[in-house]
């Protein structure tokens, strides 16, 4: 008889470089695995001569969620990290982060198979991707390991395979224009975030939605593209502020943008709200504790985080979502930096 410790459900995960509870699934004869992937499942537990124990259980390792951020600079990322660390625990599991930012600045690495390869090798319980853009190989990789996987705010559209979730971008934005054209302005510009961004893009569609249902067409020259932080902000807030006709208001895809707004306003010698009213997007502290404080669309940032660690531990579990891709609402918070035009 050999005297090599009893062999655990981790140790054949990790031999057959898949999570923990896809494991558990092959085990128990549940289905959602692919083929390939149960058959090194099989191998693995023949070459380490598993035996589930029938006896009294030791404590379980405490499963984790791998959270992998496009970066983590930013407020927004605070929050929803805030919300998947709570809601793991409130589930006993807990998170593991890392970023794609890469050592140059305003460039990211990739996720890349590889590298979900060995975030399934660690056991973890599933994979959270947090504004990044996801590849077909990618998905296919977690398809193939039985890696659950949720997509918040994702960077580009995304099939059915894939369980997504975010706010309603495309209302938020609505909000945003409707609020300004109600307070009477019609000159009114978008500071939008990266033009690849998916959620860029629903709050520009929104804010055309209100315009043209208002019956002002937009004016290419009062919109732009960037990033999502204060440098774009400044570049657009000069650009429209240099037209003949420039805007009364402008719209920031996100708080960061709204900041470099309001900055940029201010040492053009103009006051906000009064000569320029600026909304932001996210209710992040930028808005509420900028001078003005700052009139926002509010996204449940810290709820998605929250709902994201839910889902990824029922599609660990075997249960299949109502709804693949979850939009939670977004509302409008007024406070002191928008005002009539003057």
């Amino acid at each position: 008889m050999s005297n090599r410790p009893r062999a655990t459900l981790t140790e054949v995960a990790a031999r057959a470089g898949v999570s923990k509870a896809t494991a558990s699934k092959v085990l128990n004869g549940r289905p959602g695995v692919a083929d390939e992937t149960r058959k090194a499942v099989r191998e693995a537990i023949a070459q380490l001569e598993y035996v589930p124990s029938t006896g009294p259980r030791e404590s379980p390792a405490p499963q984790t969620i791998h959270a992998v951020f496009d970066t983590l600079l930013n407020m927004y990322a605070v929050y929803v990290l805030d919300g998947l660390i709570s809601g793991g625990r409130e589930l006993g599991v807990e998170t593991v982060t890392s970023s794609l930012e890469a050592e140059t600045p305003g460039q990211n690495d990739p996720l890349g198979v590889d590298r979900i390869k060995a975030i399934a090798a660690q056991g973890a319980a599933g994979l959270v991707l947090v504004t990044a853009q996801l590849t077909a190989a990618e998905i296919d990789v977690c398809d193939q390991l039985g890696l659950p996987l949720v997509v918040i705010d994702p960077a580009n559209p995304l099939d059915e395979r894939v369980t997504s979730l975010g706010a309603t971008n495309w209302a938020g934005g609505v909000q945003a224009t409707r609020h300004l054209l109600d307070l009477g302005h019609t000159r009114i510009g978008f500071a939008g975030g990266p033009p690849g961004s998916l959620p860029a893009r629903e709050r520009l569609h929104g804010y055309r939605e209100a315009l043209e249902s208002a019956g002002i067409e937009v004016d290419p020259a009062l919109t732009g593209a960037g990033t999502f932080y204060a440098e774009t902000g400044a570049v657009l807030t000069n650009r429209m502020l240099d037209l003949d006709d420039p805007p009364t208001a402008i719209f920031a895809a996100s708080d960061s943008i709204a900041v470099g707004v309001i900055r940029t306003a201010r040492r053009r010698g103009l006051e906000v709200p009064r000569d320029l009213s600026v909304v932001g997007f996210d209710d992040t502290y930028n808005a509420m504790w900028i001078e003005p404080p700052l009139t926002t669309v509010k996204q449940p940032l810290r709820q998605m985080g929250r709902v994201a660690a839910r889902t990824v531990l029922d599609l660990a579990a075997g249960k299949i979502p109502d709804s693949h891709h979850v939009q939670l609402a977004t509302s409008l918070v007024i406070r002191e930096s928008t005002a009539p035009p003057r």
